[in-house]
């Protein structure tokens, strides 16, 4: 048991390490974290990693979809809300019928359902994975609220499908009627239940005395709770954290302190960052795994499987995002549209980022092994195969090559937004103006009075009418300043005189200041 533990933590320093890589080299990290699981299998004396395929769901799904709803922009959603569904219900059902139809036509002994269900599996793409490569590259915004809208809706229905040809293959019936139904009923219900659940976090954060450490704590176990209870009910888990999330997300200024929401960022940065670590990592220290289990499928001819796939995804992404282009033309005659001429950079962008990722692998690895009559689950470990193989293929191959791509393409932002600095100073500049209003209007006398108050006028002032040279200036005189205030808390820290819980507090203050400073020099 210590030992297993032991290679856990070994495992970690591992990801943490070929994260640094990654960031050395400017490069994706998911990419470099599939690789280097690959390149660890292969060691001798490595031990197999295998997960419940029942829990691999319950790990890491609800958390990674709930940190992916919170930070999702709603105003962005809203606005490309038609592009978004098109890609998270349409185009899914679309890849996950050709799947589906290719699998017949193309590999002996897969049926229908099993087609779906490689199709439900392969379907959806995965937004960390393009999240991180574009955070290196100038890219228009639209781009990035697409993809990222796109993954949390597509994660769901493909995860339908999924289980609908799950039954298929286990009872050997299928009615797309009864299916149909069943889709809008699982769909509706499971975002009912996830704003159920939201409602009664909302009510506690809001009306019962809590603290950081408690919000904290309840927001780890709010996803848990909507994917647990929406997925009893055999409702969509994955909607009922997406809606849940993005509905507690909307109103944390008013559910949780200033203290709390500092506190819990860092939490759930580093939760998100483990956990996409080590699905990651798992990918490429299952392959070997996956490919001593192929049985009667020789590897030369599993491997033809999975680049065809891959290849066939591609080439059905394209389509389907220069098909949006074509409807969006068509329909922008009849209502009004956020672009009714996208062109043609967009969607070559849109369609290359299709790479596949954590929402697949937990499909895969959850397909069950043995079939409700005991019999061992039909190309079990051919669809797992092919399914890391397109995981593999797709990070590697376009992620590596989809800066390549933008850079060619050279596209413009439509949306001429300002660079985020540039933004920056803008609301800083509009803040300050109004607060100099408050001032001057309801405080005028107390500020005359008080040279605190009188400092933090002239602060406000310079935030208004100061120039950037100066705020640089200004900030590294106060960073300066922070430093030795550091040292000299250690040295009263030697003494008597203060207790050093009061010490950390204040270093936490100057914590604070210096984040506020850096962020505003940062370009």
């Amino acid at each position: 048991m210590s030992e297993t533990f032991l290679f856990y933590i070994l495992l970690v320093l591992i990801i943490l390490g070929l994260v640094m890589l990654a960031q050395k080299f400017r490069t994706a990290y998911p990419i470099v974290l599939v690789l280097g699981g690959l390149v660890l299998s292969l060691i001798p004396g490595i031990p197999d990693i295998s997960v419940e395929p029942e829990w691999i769901f319950v790990i890491f799904l609800p958390p990674l979809l709930y940190e992916a709803a919170w930070y999702t922009s709603w105003k962005e959603f809203w606005r490309w809300r038609r592009l978004i569904s098109s890609f998270a219900f349409p185009v899914v059902v679309i890849t996950a019928f050709g799947v589906a139809a290719f699998s017949v036509a193309c590999i002996p002994g897969f049926t229908w359902a099993l087609g779906f269900l490689l199709g439900g599996i392969v379907s959806p793409p995965d937004a960390v994975s393009a999240s991180a490569i574009l955070k290196h590259i100038k890219v228009p915004r639209r781009i990035v609220s697409v993809l990222e809208g796109e993954s949390l809706l597509n994660d769901a229905s493909s995860l339908i499908i999924f289980r609908f040809a799950l039954i298929a293959v286990g009872t050997g019936h299928f009615a797309i009627e009864e299916a149909i139904g069943s889709f809008f009923l699982v769909v509706g219900m499971g975002i009912l239940i996830g704003l159920g659940v939201a409602l009664v976090y909302y009510a506690i954060h809001r009306w019962l005395p809590t603290d950081p450490n408690i919000d904290i704590v309840l927001t780890l176990t709010a996803p848990y709770a909507m994917y647990l209870l929406a997925e009893m009910f055999h409702f969509s888990g994955v909607l009922a954290v997406v809606s849940g999330g993005l509905f507690l997300s909307s109103r944390s200024h008013v559910i949780l302190s200033h203290s709390s929401r500092l506190r819990g960022t860092n939490v759930w940065s580093a939760l998100g960052f483990v956990l996409n670590g080590l699905v990651f990592m798992l990918i490429g220290l299952e392959l070997p795994v996956i490919v001593d289990q192929l049985g009667d499928v020789g590897l030369g001819e599993a491997i033809v499987y999975g680049i065809a796939m891959t290849v066939f995804l591609i080439a059905i992404r394209m389509c389907c995002t220069f098909g949006a282009v074509v409807f969006t033309k068509f329909i922008s005659r009849y209502i009004t549209t956020a672009d009714p001429s996208p062109g043609v950079k967009a969607p070559v962008i849109i369609g290359w980022a299709g790479m596949r990722g954590v929402v697949s692998l937990a499909a895969a690895l959850s397909v069950p092994l043995v079939l409700a009559n005991g019999q061992p689950f039909p190309q079990r470990n051919l669809i797992l195969f092919i399914t890391f193989s397109v995981i593999l293929l797709s990070l590697v191959v376009q992620g590596l090559t989809l800066p390549v791509v933008i850079g060619w393409l050279n596209m413009e932002d439509p949306d001429k937004a300002l660079p985020e600095e540039e933004q920056i100073e803008a609301i800083r500049r509009k803040l300050a103006a109004r607060s100099l209003a408050i001032l001057d209007e309801n405080h005028q006398q107390t500020v005359e009075a008080n040279r605190m108050l009188t400092q933090l006028r002239a602060r406000y002032e310079h935030d208004q009418f100061g120039t950037a040279e100066e705020s640089a200036a200004y900030a590294t005189v106060v960073l300066d300043l922070l430093d030795r205030q550091r040292s000299w808390l250690r040295e009263i820290n030697r003494k008597n005189e203060v207790s050093e819980e009061v010490i950390r507090r204040y270093q936490t203050l100057l914590d604070l200041e210096q984040e506020k400073l850096q962020r505003w020099r940062e370009k």
